[in-house]
């Protein structure tokens, strides 16, 4: 424990999905980073009934540290918007941070969110270091060029997978994305509501095996869907109306 000793309570989750190859690594790597920060903390990993180990694995970490470790596990693949749904409505505690479960993102940048706690309500990340394929990262740069303008929003990289928001801000927030949009649609909403947003500059870091999901053309046509509904609700005449004020 640090000495630098913090009684403010964190729920860190992530998904796992085909990722029986990283689950125990961000584990243990969380248990480290959750003891370092408070006293007070949870990890909780979400099996989005993933056909590989990886929930099993989950549980015998679970096994291993009761009372700290949970493990939820969906009896159906929901998609990863569902999943971290998931992780938000079992988390306890007033602080949440979030991640992947394929080791992209290091869990040890939350030393660095978790040091603006007191200025922002959610913090999210930008990469200045993208390894990834070409293809990739052109992706990634049109999808975020597209959300800016479509959203009018100042964000560099606005669906990042390592970010920290308060519990009590996801209370107001109706979330209904079931595809990687989720992240995109958390910030949106939380910048309408007039909350603190900050972005912290992360690097990542190349998978150790297998291909990422969120790229296929299924992925990136449900994402391009909730995309477009959700920018129609919010640009409706009647979305999030000052109270007592109709059309």
């Amino acid at each position: 424990m640090s000495d630098n000793n913090n009684t403010t309570g964190i729920s860190l989750f992530f998904p796992v999905y085909n990722d029986e190859r990283t689950v125990r690594k961000v584990c243990e790597k969380s248990l480290q980073v959750l003891a370092e920060l408070s006293d007070v903390y949870e990890l909780i990993i979400i099996n989005d009934c993933s056909p590989d180990g990886a929930g099993a694995i989950a549980d015998e970490v679970a096994r291993e540290n009761p009372g700290k470790v949970r493990v939820i596990h969906h009896e159906r693949t929901l998609g990863y918007g569902m999943a971290l749904r998931s992780g938000f409505d079992a988390a306890q505690y007033e602080w949440i941070c979030f991640t992947d479960g394929d080791d992209e993102y290091d869990v040890f940048d939350f030393k660095k969110l978790f040091k603006l706690k007191d200025f922002y309500d959610l913090i999210i990340t930008f990469r200045y270091v993208r390894l990834y394929s070409s293809s990739r990262v052109l992706i990634s740069s049109i999808y975020n060029m597209c959300l800016r303008f479509l959203f009018r929003s100042p964000y560099r990289d606005i669906s990042t997978g390592l970010r920290m928001v308060r519990k009590s801000l996801i209370r107001e927030l109706p979330l209904e994305s079931v595809s990687s949009f989720i992240g995109a649609e958390l910030t949106i909403k939380t910048m309408l509501k007039g909350y603190r947003v900050g972005e912290v500059g992360i690097q990542t870091f190349p998978r150790e095996f297998g291909t990422g999901s969120s790229t296929s053309i299924k992925n990136i046509i449900l994402t391009i869907r909730e995309m477009l509904k959700i920018h129609r609700k919010i640009f409706s005449e009647n979305y999030d109306l000052p109270e007592g004020r109709g059309r």
